[in-house]
């Protein structure tokens, strides 16, 4: 986002937030994030939002919104060299399975697994980011090194053709961080976000792979993982989110402690006292800043951690933005008979759809 937007923005949040006796907790100018069908200008009056140009507006307001809970996308100044190093090599099937380690910014080094499928000569292949679910093991549950089960993706969708590279969160696997604020990040969510655009400039300088044709993926930390980094990186063409999101109203009752932690947004409890009515973004507004790139989501009927009444009311505010780009089809939600989980069948169906976005199109 432009610096001046983005100030215009967050003016108008402290101006109305003030009339509302509540200066010393910014809320959005939006007071209901499930009504996508206008735009404020900077006076606060209303637009309805009848182009994509219009909707473009509301998209800035919602990264805006939430630069204000994680904290700045960094600019060019952390795109440090990669410096790719291979730790280990070995052979799984008719894959190479590679650990390596990477620069995302000047003080840090990333791990992750990357899988390479065997590829005819001159041929390249699209890449998936897979983002792995909270577990100690980290990069090693998407890669089928332990964990529970139906979350190893990295290795299945290599053994579909993709290249893909699972990188640990902070904290889990073997990334050791303090979130020390010198780092130039005020949450580990955004801390995330950067070092998978790394990621993704990592999977675009391999020349086994398609550069213009990269997805993510996640299940529950790695499926909200995976649809905040695609809003703030244009090259993820296409999007799956496991058991990732419900809206914060939602989200036990509203009660949003377990999003506060240093690991991930510790500013809804500093700022917005952790109460969904102050948070100046949500689910509805992610899932349509996805748009028109491809989204699918697995919410379970019976996912105790995201409701998924919170998720049907976020995939329907979000759907009249992909219908507005002329690609409904785009989004997609299914809602399986189980728990916190990624069964089977949605599994293969969530491949079966990336498959369709970015497979049919890969270079010849």
């Amino acid at each position: 986002m432009l610096p001046f937007l983005r100030n215009l923005y967050l003016g108008s949040v402290l101006i109305l937030a003030t009339v509302a006796g509540a200066a010393e907790h910014p809320a959005s100018p939006y007071l209901e994030h499930q009504d996508l069908s206008y735009y404020l200008d900077a006076a606060g009056a209303r637009h309805p939002i009848k182009t994509t140009a219009d909707w473009e507006i509301r998209r800035k307001h919602v990264l805006a919104g939430m630069e204000a809970v994680m904290g700045p996308l960094p600019g060019p100044e952390m795109r440090v060299p990669l410096d790719v190093k291979v730790e280990e090599e070995v052979r799984v099937g008719d894959l190479v399975r590679r650990k390596i380690t990477y620069r995302t910014h000047p003080r840090q080094r990333v791990a992750a697994y990357l899988f390479l499928p065997p590829l005819e000569p001159g041929k390249k292949a699209p890449a998936m980011l897979c983002l792995h679910p909270t577990g100690e093991l980290g990069k090693g549950i998407a890669a089928a090194i332990g964990g529970k089960p139906h979350r190893q993706y990295a290795l299945e969708l290599a053994q579909r053709g993709y290249v893909t590279l699972a990188p640990d969160y902070p904290t889990f696997g073997d990334y050791a961080c303090e979130f020390d604020p010198k780092d130039g990040f005020q949450s580990g969510t955004m801390r995330a976000i950067w070092d998978n655009i790394r990621s993704v400039d990592l999977l675009q300088s391999l020349e086994q792979v398609d550069g213009s044709r990269i997805g993510a993926i996640g299940h529950s930390l790695g499926g909200h993982n995976a649809m905040f980094t695609a809003v703030f990186e244009p090259r993820i063409q296409a999007i799956v989110s496991s058991c990732g999101f419900t809206r914060f109203h939602k989200y036990y009752e509203g009660n949003l402690t377990g999003w506060t932690s240093p690991r991930y947004m510790p500013r809804i409890a500093t700022v917005y006292d952790k109460n969904p009515d102050r948070m100046p973004f949500d689910f509805p507004e992610v899932v349509a800043a996805l748009a028109p790139r491809p989204f699918f989501t697995n919410s379970p009927l019976h996912d105790g951690n995201f409701e998924v009444s919170g998720v049907r009311d976020s995939i329907a505010a979000a759907r009249p933005i992909f219908a507005l780009y002329g690609q409904p089809d785009h989004l997609q939600a299914v809602h399986p008979d189980s728990e916190h989980d990624f069964p089977d069948e949605p599994r293969m169906q969530s491949y079966a759809f990336l498959d369709r976005h970015l497979k049919a199109a890969v270079q010849k």
